[in-house]
Parts: structure tokens; sequence; C-alpha cells
């Protein structure tokens, strides 16, 4: 009895090694769609108040400074909150001197963050303040050259900012620019841009220069403009084959610089094209379509640690631009509503923070959800 319990059992270890080996020779095939290439989209733990318009920065140690922004149309914040990717959770800090939306948030070298501008009512404001995060307080600074709302922010490579465009009013937009300088924490006016602008997007190229794109003034526009640190001035360049305002730009590895989406009007219109940015021709060029239509995008896509470029907002689903073959492919799981002026911040693991918006209503969401790749 018990030897044929011991010839019953080496044949059962026999069949396991031969099966074992046989699976480790002609494993089974695995299809792997490109949605789950590109990443997964997932609802993570909500803000503390619901924010559009808001900003969005990380901060050395981590975390992300979520800061401003609006309940609902004329319902600003001075409030601000920290979301900490080791608990997943938001928490408050101290609050901004001034109620703003649609400001710039810079993170400096000194690892303080510049919150300047934005709206405050009808009109911009001139204000600025630093963000302490040792202390988690706002103090105010020596203010801006000229009210900015929705004006873009670029940090050099010295370390100053670029501030450039921007509403003064209502239907004001400005051509004017100026510079942060970091080290005296003042301001001190630039070149202007050969059209006033509001709603563009500016990116800081390989060589240092800032390429500034589209937005709108009297009318969308189609033209860019390059700024060179070197001689504070801009210089017409390419014009885009679509004016777009309310879009997003992303710098790509090989220089070159990816607009998509935005709006050709001031009102609801979405548009799915996109175009290429040639730093070396100075020109623009078709790119692939997006999978969806979208506009009032956060001013940058993020750049993923794959070179991959991120495009999420005004969609309710989010999209991988992947420069090897200059396509897009969607992400898996999609958002409840197509979130406006939505923030989104890469963490230090790779992974995305995606913040607030509002939807075809003024409502704004304390929803948040975390892409990863």
């Amino acid at each position: 009895m018990n030897r044929s319990r011991e010839i019953l059992a080496v044949c059962m270890v026999i069949g396991f090694a031969v099966a074992t080996t046989a699976f480790r020779i002609n494993p089974p095939t695995v299809s792997t769609s490109k949605a789950s290439v590109a990443g997964s989209l997932n609802p993570t733990a909500p803000m503390l108040a619901p924010r559009s318009g808001h900003s969005a920065t990380l901060l050395p140690d981590g975390r992300v400074l979520i800061a401003g922004g609006m309940r609902r149309n004329q319902d600003f914040y001075k409030s601000a909150e920290l979301f900490d990717p080791a608990t997943g959770k938001f928490q408050p800090t101290g609050e901004m001197n001034q109620r703003r939306v649609g400001h710039i948030a810079v993170l400096l070298a000194s690892g303080k963050v510049l919150v300047a501008g934005g709206w405050v009512g009808q009109g911009g404001t001139d204000s600025a303040e630093l963000y302490d995060p040792a202390t988690g307080k706002f103090t105010s600074i020596a203010k801006m050259t000229t009210a900015r709302g929705r004006p873009s922010a670029t940090l050099l490579a010295n370390g100053d900012v670029l501030i450039a465009g921007g509403e003064k009013q209502d239907n004001e937009s400005l051509a004017s620019a100026e510079i942060f300088h970091a080290s005296t924490l003042t301001f001190q006016p630039t070149g202007s841009m050969h059209l006033a602008r509001i709603s563009h997007t500016a990116t800081l190229l390989k060589d240092g220069r800032v390429l500034v794109a589209g937005g709108y003034a009297s009318s969308v526009a189609a033209g860019a403009d390059l700024y060179d640190p070197k001689s504070g001035t801009f210089t017409e360049t390419g014009s885009m084959a679509s004016a777009r305002c309310k879009h997003t730009s992303g710098l790509l590895p090989d220089g070159s610089v990816l607009i998509a989406g935005g709006s050709d009007s001031r009102g609801w219109d979405r548009m799915n094209k996109t175009e290429i940015y040639d730093p070396r021709t100075g020109k623009f060029t078709a790119g692939s379509p997006m999978n969806d239509k979208r506009f009032k995008l956060p001013d940058e896509a993020v750049p993923l640690t794959s070179g991959k470029l991120l495009v999420a907002g005004g969609s309710k689903e989010a999209e991988i631009f992947d420069p090897e073959d200059g396509k897009f492919v969607a992400v898996t799981g999609q958002m409840d509503e197509r979130w406006h002026y939505m923030s989104e911040t890469r963490l230090r693991d790779g992974s995305v923070l995606l913040a607030g918006g509002y939807p075809n209503n003024d409502q704004a969401t304390a929803q948040t959800w975390t892409y990863r790749p």
C-alpha cells in the first residue's frame, strides 16, 4: 500500500515537472492592446474643495500644491491644499493673500513657488506672492508690471520666469511680457509679442528660446512668436495651419513641439487637429488627429518618462501621443465628464495627478484621477 503511494507521488512530481518545463518552453501568447500599453486612468481621493482654473505645482518633496481656482463664476478661492502621494490624500495649507483664478504658479530653484496674476473679478490682477513649503505660508512680494489674467509662464534656463500676454480687463488682451527675476523677487518689462494673446501656449525649447503659439485677442490667432532670453525680444516664426486658442503644447524628445486641440473660435467649438513645430525650419506641419475633439486644456501636455506625451482635459478620455509613430492612443478608463481647465501634474513615480475642472456648466468638481503608464 505504502509502495503504491510512493510510486503515485513520484509520477505526480514528474508530471508536474514536465508540465512546468513545457510551459516555460512554450509560454501562452498574451495579447496586449494598444490601450493597455498607453496606461490607465483611475479615480482617486477628492480635493478638499471643488476647483477649476486652479494651479498645481510639484514641490521638491514630491507633494503637489493646489492653489486658488473657482467653485463657479465669480466664486474664487484664496485657499490652497497639498496632495501627498504617500497617503493619496489632500490636506489644507496656508491661504493666498489674493483670491485668484487663471493665475500662474512656477516652482523656483529656491524650492518656493511663485504665484502671480490671474483674474480677481472681471479683470486681472498684478499681485504676486511666494509659497514656502517649509512654513506652508504665502507671502506677498512686489507686483507685476501690469495686471494679467491667464498669462503664460515659462521657467527659463537661468531660473527667471517669462510671463507673457494675458488679459488686463475683460476683452483687453495684452501683447506685452515681463521677466520675474528670482534673485531679487522683482518684475521687469521685456520685449512685446507681435500679437496680443490670451489662452495661448508657451513652450521652452531645447536651445533656451520660448515658442509662443496661438491664443486670441480680437480674433483667434494662427501666428507664433519666438522669445530669445539673450536679446529679450520676440521674433515672428511660422504660422500654424489652424488658428487656435485654449489648446495644449508639449516638447518632444527631438526638440520639436506638439500643438494639439483647442478651438478656432471664442465659443465652444472644439478641434482634434494637431501640428508639429520644427525649430530648425521655423515651420508647422500637420500631425495625426487626436481621438477626440477637446479644448480648455492645461497649457502643457505632460511629458512621460518614456518620451511620450499625455494629453488630458476637455474630454472624458485621456490619450497618449507617441512621437515614434506620430499617433495618439486612448488610455484605458474614462472620466465621467468633459472636465475643462483641470490640472495635471507628473509625480515622482511617473504617474500623473489629474484634478478638478468644470463641465458644460460652470460648477467645478473636487474629483481627481491618477494616470499610470
